[in-house]
């Protein structure tokens, strides 16, 4: 009897230590990758912009470059054209006013560092620099805003 009491645990021994493998695994995540999170930053960014803000845009394109530029350009039914440009060596903050339904982002840089510019525009083309640049969004969670400000900070620090 003894024996076969013997032979069950030695049975259940690899089972256990196949568990409690998993389970130790699963409780460890790695960092994310630059390029996972150039990814997640672009797909975030295109999914949460809010298009429908303003009924005079007839297209737009925001995008997050490899080179760790912020690129939001807005072309209205006129043909008005606004670009705004920054790179996140400069970004000091990122802000939120709004709900979870809809809401404006703030990105703030250290100085005068986003570029803004406009084209076609009926009352003079400009060529300017601004502090922050506020980005209309919809359907944006905390734990998701949480996650760009690491992002942007990540895309910062690096060289």
């Amino acid at each position: 009897m003894r024996k076969y009491i013997i032979s069950a645990s030695r049975n259940r021994l690899p089972v256990v230590l196949i568990v409690l493998a998993a389970t130790s695994a699963l409780c460890f995540k790695t960092a994310m990758t630059a390029e996972q999170w150039y990814w997640w930053t672009n797909k975030t960014l295109v999914q949460a912009y809010d298009s429908f803000s303003d009924l005079r845009l007839k297209k737009w394109e925001i995008n997050l470059t490899d080179n760790g530029f912020i690129r939001l350009r807005k072309t209205f039914a006129n043909g008005k054209q606004e670009y705004y440009s920054f790179h996140l060596h400069k970004f000091k903050d990122l802000d939120y006013l709004g709900t979870s339904n809809n809401g404006t982002l703030q990105i703030k840089a250290l100085a005068d560092d986003i570029i803004v510019q406009t084209y076609n525009d009926p009352h003079g083309d400009i060529d300017s620099m601004a502090t922050s640049l506020s980005i209309h969004v919809k359907n944006v969670e905390p734990e998701q805003l949480d996650s760009l400000r690491q992002a942007l900070l990540f895309f910062k620090d690096k060289p």
